[in-house]
């Protein structure tokens, strides 16, 4: 309860844009939460399109969905260090989804090598 006070009173100081993006990553963190508690995991990568319109929160979602094989731990200071490029630095979504892609895609790789040395 005294999480709630307080997380209310700070986000009652911020601004109008720095409320947005505390919204946004508490949705990241949200996902992850979900995500974190999935049992049955498939070990090749789901078929979900990419959007034409898709914020970063999303993309990661989407993501993660995609690749719920891969241990979220490993990726998520990546995934953090590409919401912070977006938030703070003003980097464009595409530019910062795109970039996304490509780090879960690696990290595929890296987890189909760990599962068969032989493969890669």
């Amino acid at each position: 309860m005294r999480d709630s006070r307080q997380l209310l009173s700070l986000f009652r100081a911020l601004s109008p844009g720095r409320k947005a993006a505390l919204l946004e990553y508490a949705e990241f963190l949200a996902s992850r939460e979900e995500h974190d508690t999935a049992n049955a995991l498939p070990t090749e990568p789901l078929a979900i399109p990419r959007p034409a319109e898709e914020n970063v929160v999303k993309a990661i979602q989407r993501l993660m969905q995609t690749y719920p094989m891969l241990e979220r731990n490993r990726i998520f200071h990546e995934a953090s260090s590409q919401m912070t490029r977006h938030l703070i630095h003003g980097v464009a979504a595409t530019e910062v989804i795109d970039e996304l892609e490509r780090i879960f895609v690696r990290h595929y790789q890296l987890h189909l090598e760990a599962r068969d040395p032989d493969q890669g």
